[in-house]
């Protein structure tokens, strides 16, 4: 009775051993991922924490006293010439001075690790396959052009692009390449650096002028 015990202890440290390091994939049954996209993915929002300064943080708190929603700083773009010209119009005929600016800003270009395209879906199992054999992650495509193909990573310079390819070449990787994923874009950036209750009630008046892009907390 005892030996066939041990033997169950050894069999079951085995197969939880095997479930661990991902040799059972194939099978469905898939360990949490602890690497740094799903712990990335897990995160709220953490680009809009900032650091409040203690001045900041009084009013803050003397607002939520009184019941009120503390101003906030939004932004939204970029927009070209044409729309930030019909913004820039719309808010000097009705928005306060001093509360919305419209300036020059960039988003600056992004790279990916790309493989692909293959012949058809078939292919493309295949080689997700594989890098699951590998325990390499993938991502679905930002631009449905360069389907059917996988995506490696995101990067904000070609440096850092070449660099992490070169540490999956080392893993396995032979048919990856850097390519850019997204070429910087230039134009007029709304910000509306403290709104309160009073102009939160009129956001919806911008909504039309806003060519579908949505106000977000301000970044730093």
């Amino acid at each position: 009775m005892l030996r066939i015990a041990f033997l169950l202890l050894i069999l079951a440290n085995g197969v939880y051993f095997a479930w661990r390091q991902g040799m059972l994939q194939e099978l469905g049954f898939v360990p949490p991922q602890q690497s740094e996209p799903e712990r990335i993915a897990q995160q709220v929002g953490p680009q809009s924490l900032r650091i409040l300064a203690p001045a900041e943080a009084a009013r803050l708190e003397a607002s939520l006293r009184n019941g009120q929603r503390p101003a906030e700083c939004l932004q939204a773009g970029l927009f070209d010439d044409a729309r930030a010209s019909a913004l820039r119009n719309a808010l000097e005929s009705g928005w306060p001075a001093g509360s919305w600016t419209l300036a020059a800003a960039s988003e600056p270009a992004r790279w990916m690790i790309y493989m692909g395209r293959y012949a058809d879906n078939e292919a493309l199992g295949r080689k997700k396959a594989e890098l699951r054999q590998l325990r390499i992650l993938y991502q679905t495509l930002p631009n449905p052009s360069l389907e059917p193909g996988l995506s490696l990573g995101s990067f904000g310079s070609q440096e850092a692009a070449d660099a992490r390819l070169a540490e999956l070449a080392q893993r396995g990787v032979r048919t990856a390449r850097v390519m850019q994923e997204r070429a910087e874009v230039r134009g007029q950036q709304l910000r509306l650096p403290a709104v309160d209750d009073a102009l939160r009630a009129r956001l919806d008046e911008l909504k039309p002028m806003l060519a579908g892009k949505t106000l977000v907390p301000c970044r730093a």
